[in-house]
């Protein structure tokens, strides 16, 4: 409720209860008294005042403002009574001067004193309201204008408070901390109402500075001038553009009524920089930037307008490895961009500057062949293989390339950063990928074996594996072969076991392919056409002698 609405009755009332909280006050009286001792030891002075029994002041009462007492045994000095206690008068010599600024300031202010703001401390609480110091003037609060809530421990409060009432009969002066809320409430309102409906551009003062924005003060009312609400660039750090007290031209976009909260912008007073880019720029594009802010993800840069781009860190280099967009850029640093997005509802621009750099594939094909003997580097390793840098672009080297023994895996022999010689299987210039080899360069167990074995040979081997559609049998040097199962008989497959020895003759042996085919059936068949031969050249003997002998 505000003052002004407030009966004349209830204004009666509050010099009543000024006057109640104050009971003290009502046998208080100023007198004229003498000083008759000063007792130094004890920072007192008695001082007669025409009762039996002397009043004390405390000596800091009447020292100078150079720490010198004022007066000396047996001068005048006016002081307040204010009681008794044990028959001796309680007095002061500061209350008379607190009274008189009083006074002093009821005189002043008596024909304006509604204009009147005060700013003290709360040093009593009382069954009425509250007692508050300022400038060594006493004020009262009646409880009803003070605006805190029941419960509220306030005594020691720094608070500011309008002058409502003065009573120089009664010497009192009240005050009123509502009033000065609705006052101050209704001028902001103005002030917002303004600012809002007439689209006004206006001057305020930073008076403090956060990490999401800034509050100015315009006109008595802060707004909150949000960090996205600074610069046409995106979010900034006001810190770094503005200190408190700056000023600074702003203009109201929003207030929301509830949380009354008053949003300003700095950058709505400024001519909007995107028409312009959206006006005169184009996809493809190849502007000159300068490079404004470094971060992990990426790297933002200056269009010289009030605008900035951002360069995501796969936009930098055509190498997959970025790490640190540091390692590349350096603030400052003016560079050649593609613009590659041109947003102005969202007010983004992405721009690009490895697709004004030659592509790395383009240059390899330019430069390699299929077939090529090369020395990579090895940049990672995976479970299915190794990627190996050569020139400018990675090449995989897949595990079954690695090695012509097929239980080695890249991460079993190479290490990342380690330099290694392989040779160019194929190049995918369709999917830009390159697929390497280095067990070409590498003897082949096979291509040794075919060098001391050939077709319908003997050959004695373990068996290392059993599938569906034949036998798997491990030779000399680590050379594998298989034994289909139509060219098992007359072993029965079911019989055989892994880690069995098995006899066969070599049916095939294909180098380029580096497959070895073996066969028990041809073995028998081998072993009755070395039969029948030495039949042949013995026919002395009989059939059945050499038969016997064979079997024997």
């Amino acid at each position: 409720m505000a003052f002004d609405n407030e009966s004349f009755e209830e204004e009666e009332n509050f010099a009543e209860m000024f006057a109640a909280t104050e009971k003290q006050q009502e046998s208080s009286r100023i007198v004229e008294g003498e000083i008759v001792e000063i007792q130094a030891d004890e920072n007192r002075a008695l001082v007669g005042v025409g009762d039996k029994l002397e009043g004390i002041v405390n000596l800091d009462e009447i020292r100078g403002e150079d720490g010198e007492l004022m007066f000396s045994t047996g001068d005048k000095i006016k002081v307040m009574v204010m009681g008794y206690y044990n028959e001796r008068p309680k007095i002061s010599y500061k209350k008379v001067l607190e009274q008189q600024k009083t006074i002093d300031f009821i005189e002043l202010h008596k024909e304006d004193f509604e204009e009147v703001i005060i700013e003290g401390i709360i040093t009593k609480k009382n069954r009425g309201g509250y007692v508050v110091e300022a400038d060594d003037v006493s004020f009262f609060m009646p409880r009803s204008l003070a605006a805190f809530k029941d419960g509220d421990d306030v005594v020691g409060r720094k608070i500011k408070a309008q002058v409502v009432k003065v009573d120089p009969a009664e010497n009192s002066i009240v005050v009123s901390r509502r009033k000065l809320f609705n006052e101050e409430r209704k001028k902001k309102k103005e002030i917002i109402d303004k600012l809002m409906e007439d689209d006004i551009i206006v001057e305020g003062t930073i008076k403090k500075i956060t990490s999401y924005g800034m509050f100015v003060d315009v006109g008595g009312v802060d707004g909150l001038v949000h960090y996205n609400e600074i610069s046409y660039k995106g979010p900034v750090n006001p810190s770094k553009l503005y200190k408190e007290g700056d000023v600074v031209t702003v203009k109201a976009i929003s207030y929301d009524k509830d949380k009354r909260h008053l949003s300003l912008s700095i950058k709505a007073v400024q001519p909007d920089p995107w028409a312009e880019v959206e006006s005169e720029l184009d996809e493809g594009d190849t502007i000159t930037v300068t490079v404004s802010n470094i971060e992990a993800y990426g790297v933002f840069v200056d269009l010289g307008n009030d605008i900035e781009g951002f360069l995501h860190i796969s936009e930098i280099t055509w190498n997959k490895n970025v790490k640190n967009p540091n390692d590349y850029l350096t603030v400052g640093e003016d560079i050649d961009v593609e613009v590659i997005e041109i947003n102005p509802k969202t007010h983004k621009l992405r721009v690009s500057l490895k697709r004004l750099l030659p592509k790395p594939f383009d240059e390899f094909v330019r430069n390699y062949n299929e077939g090529d003997v090369v020395t990579g580097t090895v940049t990672s390793l995976t479970d299915f293989g190794a990627f190996v840098r050569v020139g400018s672009v990675e090449g995989l080297l897949h595990n079954q390339d690695i090695s012509w023994d097929k239980n080695i895996k890249c991460k079993d022999v190479l290490k990342s950063g380690e330099e290694v010689e392989v040779k160019i299987a194929k190049i995918n210039a369709e999917d830009q990928k390159i697929s390497l080899n280095r067990k070409t360069l590498l003897e082949s167990p096979i291509d040794k074996f075919a060098t001391s074995h050939k077709v319908n040979s003997v050959v004695t081997g373990t068996i290392r594996d059993i599938k569906d559609f034949g036998v798997f049998v491990s030779l000399e040097d680590g050379v594998d072969a298989l034994i289909r199962d139509e060219d098992l008989a007359p072993l029965v497959k079911e019989e055989l076991e892994v880690g069995q020895e098995i006899e066969a003759a070599i049916a095939v042996i294909d180098t380029r392919r580096d497959r070895i085919r073996l066969s028990v059936k041809k073995l028998d068949y081998i072993k009755n056409q070395a039969l029948l031969e030495e039949i042949n050249d013995n026919s002395s003997n009989s059939l059945g002698d050499l038969i016997k002998d064979k079997f024997q």
